[in-house]
């Protein structure tokens, strides 16, 4: 496991060190006193699992630094530490993991991998996408399409943004799960995405429209079809269980 703790203070990054220490006497942290060395850090691989991070620093917005190391990597969990409650809301808009405040505890530390070990149970999957010189995590549930344009491929996420990456369509494909189909040469949806499946065309959310491959059209909506019967039977043998 890889953590980091990102405070100005010295005394504050001790203080965290041995609240962790508390928790598990074998967890070290790397430490860091500014954001900018922290998400130089974060770019290198394994990305961190777990970030302490201070919200008020020099020159530096806490949550502005979250928001980038999401960037790097969506699966990175973040643990705001502060004085104050004033950016509670705020940080939880950035998906925080827990918001803390100083001195950090070891019953907070508890609580904060209680909380983190009990989403990696629900873990979404994820794909490590290199993007020019550097390499980003998305989760698979937020993308939408792969488009292939030459020997690249445009990755279409469910926030707009479009992420170019240098390989062949088809080996990206490949590194999909079951919930990706592709409608026709240079496309791969993802069919959770799917808001209407024609004879013709496919529509994804946001009114993108998509033309289906003309001689597998049907197989492209037989498996659509499948696709949608298996969705909808797990959803009712959940709520048998519940």
């Amino acid at each position: 496991m890889r953590i980091a703790i990102c405070d100005d203070d010295l005394r504050e990054q001790e203080q965290t060190e041995r609240a962790l220490l508390g928790w598990d006497s074998e967890k070290n942290a790397e430490k860091f006193k500014d954001g900018n060395a922290l998400l130089e850090a974060a770019r290198k691989t394994p990305s961190f699992d777990v970030v302490f991070l201070d919200i008020f620093m020099p020159n530096e917005n806490g949550i502005d630094i979250a928001k980038e190391l999401h960037s790097i990597c969506a699966d990175t969990c973040i643990v705001f530490v502060t004085v104050s409650r004033d950016f509670a809301v705020e940080a939880f808009s950035v998906h925080a993991l827990h918001y803390l405040i100083k001195p950090v505890t070891t019953e907070g530390v508890v609580e904060v991998f209680n909380r983190f070990f009990e989403t990696r149970r629900e873990r979404r999957e994820s794909i490590v996408l290199t993007i020019g010189s550097q390499r980003h995590t998305v989760f698979l549930d937020q993308i939408m399409l792969l488009e292939n344009e030459n020997h690249a491929v445009n990755v279409l996420l469910t926030d707009g943004r479009r992420l170019k990456v240098w390989m062949p369509l088809n080996e990206l494909e490949k590194k999909m799960n079951a919930d990706f189909l592709r409608i026709n040469r240079g496309i791969v949806v993802n069919m959770a995405h799917i808001v209407n499946m024609g004879t013709d065309v496919c529509i994804l959310k946001n009114e993108i429209h998509l033309p289906l491959a003309v001689r597998q059209k049907a197989a492209i909506r037989a498996a659509y079809d499948d696709y949608v019967f298996d969705r909808l039977s797990n959803q009712k043998l959940t709520k048998k269980r519940g």
